[in-house]
């Protein structure tokens, strides 16, 4: 066997071949002095870019499709020092605030001094023309941020650690961010974006944290709980808890209540006990582990709310057929004694709630409670909460409707709401739209900021699903049967017109849709009998690509939402999203992140609260720019324009296919819907009654017929560890 002696080479970084993100792993084509040819180097570097000076040690290697490479063991990056050097290294887009074109300027003033006037006299930039204060000001953080960020990338390379989280832990610690990762590296699960318990986990296990330590097992519990929150659930049972984390720690049972101990000593978690809703007893080996925050919520509702039903109404007495009558002369219509029942109810009552499918008059409803409200001179506020629900709820009622962030008025600058006990909302009466969507912490912080005196009324489908953070606001205080509610479930003559409407109802009740076409045909919704996922995802595409926009003239971008069940699989929401990227966006200008390609013209979803730019979880834009220069991302949420910087990009996500959960609170003019037998674990009737009613021209499912029939036959959502319901029955 030949003996491989390592060698070391000197050489400039020409381009860059491939990099993996997630591992550093990089193949890179160096130009060596006295070498003719280039040379290739594979291994993992932090964060190399075109132009740095490289110098390697490692062994040849020939490799049987790539030929020659040099497989490096270590290496050290040295700032080039040609003229040519520094143009290509400042411009490979690494120091924001610099592109090609600025860094030809650069050079061309200052040649091989740029780099040492950057880091010793950075405001002789100014003689460069296109360079003022601010952008110098960039160039100099940009720098900075450079040069802490590269020592973080060594040190977690050093342990085995990708990358790329670098930036997103320099950018939370800043100069502290060794002594915090080497601290407790668990933290970053809980402060990070994008880190999740499992990455910090790696950390630290590769500096040598043990699997059973305290403090692995303390940050274990908060991130099962956390995970089970995204789940939906409120608390958890104790004994399943510890069982869980026992699984997902692997360490034994024994080890986990000492923590749960422990950790309820911090305040983070709260351990409560499960009371029966009859006798209210504790229920044997009832304890129940809550994250402190979702304690203090559950029982802020449930206070809150006895607290509002029990306040008298202050408002004057009214003839009610009387109001009644006026309403539907002034409105133009003739009510139903349901919806006749719901206005009366939110006349007399200081809480109340309304609830129906399509088509059932909850909207029609609104807009006359907001009539006798005004003629009466009431104060009324009306919110939901999302930033499309409020808009559909203004364009429904001709009153303006804010998301319920805006309406308490939400500071970022320190992360709380400016409406609250102390400064509630200045209304009579407040409205609530959407409220299925509502989860326990925002519920409460709304009603935390309505004064007892104020009627509230909440409006929403308690047959869709429930919020996609924990909670089952709605259903819960339905089944406690201690706030008024009218529930319609008549469908008017223009919606019975509608087949979307007629067998969204149908799903509802149990029974099958109608599929099959009348003589005349169905005019909004359609069903296409394909049983291969490959077939099915074929078919959206020339659904979305031929067939809508060019037969009946939508916008197959803008118009068209595909919602399906999953995110894995050929019909899930992962690949549909690339098909269709490939087939409605020919925009040549792409920024490559990770495993994901973003495009100028893409569709994109917001991923998770922000609360700094004002987008929320379920937001869809349009991404209108991508500056590489800038490193900036630009996206048009409904006319309002938000900013990314490239490492906040993994806050995004491509939008032509999208969740049935993240469809909720949104309508478009066309839905399509894959249903699959392979879907089978979340083929439930909330489910599909959810995706069908977010069309509101045209409705196509696209799957089988079975997969359909175990949609509607599946009346059992997944279950949800909440205790509002009992909380509301205890007096």
């Amino acid at each position: 066997m030949a003996i491989r002696h390592e060698i070391e080479i000197q050489g400039q970084i020409e381009r860059i071949t491939f990099t993996n993100e997630e591992n550093g792993y990089t193949v890179a084509k160096i130009k060596v002095k006295g070498k003719k040819d280039l040379i290739t180097i594979v291994g993992t570097m932090c964060s190399v870019s075109p132009g740095e000076i490289l110098r390697v040690r490692g062994f040849w290697d020939n490799h049987p499709k790539y030929g020659e490479q040099l497989k490096i063991t270590e290496y050290e990056t040295l700032l080039p020092a040609t003229s040519k050097g520094i143009e290509r290294y400042l411009g490979s887009g690494m120091i924001k605030g610099i592109g090609p074109v600025m860094a030809k300027r650069l050079v061309t003033r200052f040649k091989e001094d740029t780099l040492s006037i950057i880091e010793g006299d950075i405001e002789k930039l100014k003689e460069v023309d296109g360079i003022g204060e601010k952008r110098i000001e960039m160039i100099r953080k940009a720098w900075e941020e450079q040069k802490e960020i590269r020592f973080v990338m060594i040190f977690l390379q050093g342990h085995g650690i990708s990358p790329t989280y670098a930036v997103k832990i320099y950018r939370q610690y800043g100069k502290d961010s060794i002594r915090v990762v080497k601290e407790n590296p668990y933290r970053l699960a809980m402060d990070i974006y994008g880190i999740g318990f499992k990455t910090a986990d790696n950390i630290a296990q590769k500096l040598g944290i043990s699997k059973d330590s305290q403090i692995r097992a303390e940050a274990g519990i908060m991130h099962v709980l956390y995970e089970l929150s995204e789940e939906g659930h409120v608390y958890y049972p104790y004994e399943l808890l510890i069982k869980k984390c026992s699984e997902i720690l692997e360490v034994e049972e024994s080890t986990i209540p000492y923590a749960i101990d422990a950790v309820a000593k911090e305040g983070s978690i709260v351990i409560d006990n499960k009371f029966s809703e009859k006798d209210e007893k504790v229920v044997a080996d009832s304890r129940v582990i809550y994250l402190a925050k979702f304690h203090v919520s559950e029982t802020g509702i449930a206070k809150k709310l006895k607290r509002l039903t029990s306040t008298p109404k202050q408002l004057r007495l009214i003839n009610l057929d009387e109001a009644i009558n006026w309403v539907e002369k002034s409105l133009k219509i003739e009510f139903s004694e349901k919806q006749k029942e719901a206005i009366k109810a939110a006349i007399n009552s200081k809480v109340m709630i309304i609830t129906g499918g399509p088509g059932t008059g909850k909207t029609t409803i609104i807009k006359a409670i907001i009539e006798i409200y005004k003629a009466m001179n009431q104060r009324i506020l009306l919110a939901a909460p999302t930033g499309r629900a409020a808009k559909r709820m203004t364009n429904a009622t001709g009153y303006e409707a804010k998301t319920i962030h805006r309406l308490l008025e939400y500071s970022p600058s320190n992360g709380s709401f400016k409406r609250n006990e102390k400064n509630p909302l200045e209304a009579d009466i407040v409205i609530i739209d959407e409220t299925s969507m509502i989860d326990t912490t925002l519920m409460y912080h709304f009603l935390k900021s309505v004064k007892t005196t104020t009627t509230l009324i909440l409006v929403g489908d308690v047959d869709q699903l429930p919020s996609v953070d924990a909670g089952n606001i709605l259903k819960d205080i339905i089944d406690s049967g201690k706030i008024h509610t009218v529930k319609l479930d008549e469908i008017f003559r223009q919606s019975k017109e509608s087949m979307i409407i007629v067998n969204a109802h149908r799903i509802n009740k149990g029974d099958m849709p109608y599929l099959k076409f009348s003589k005349d045909g169905f005019k909004d919704f359609f069903f296409t009998e394909l049983y291969e996922p490959q077939e099915v995802a074929r078919y959206i595409i020339y659904l979305c690509s031929e067939i809508l926009p060019k037969k009946f003239g939508f916008n197959p971008i803008e118009d068209i939402q595909v919602i399906t069940p999953m995110y894995k699989g050929i019909a899930g929401v992962s690949n549909l999203n690339n098909e269709l990227q490939d087939a409605l966006n020919k925009n040549e200008c792409t920024l490559i992140r990770g495993a994901h390609a973003f495009k100028i013209g893409d569709k994109v979803m917001q991923l998770r609260n922000n609360y700094d730019k004002d987008v929320f979880n379920g937001d869809i834009g349009k991404i209108i720019s991508i500056d590489k220069e800038l490193q900036e991302v630009k996206v048009n949420f409904d006319d309002k324009l938000v900013t990314y910087d490239f490492s906040e990009l993994d806050e995004i996500t491509l939008a032509y296919a999208i969740s049935v959960h993240k469809s909720q609170g949104s309508e478009y003019p066309v839905v399509i819907i894959p249903v699959l037998t392979h879907h089978y674990i979340m083929l439930q009737r909330n489910l599909l009654y959810t995706a069908i009613t977010r069309g509101k021209k045209l409705v196509f499912l696209v799957g089988t017929k079975r997969a359909i029939a175990m949609a509607v036959k599946n009346n059992k959502p997944l279950k949800r560890y909440t205790m509002l319901k009992e909380r509301l029955l205890k007096d």
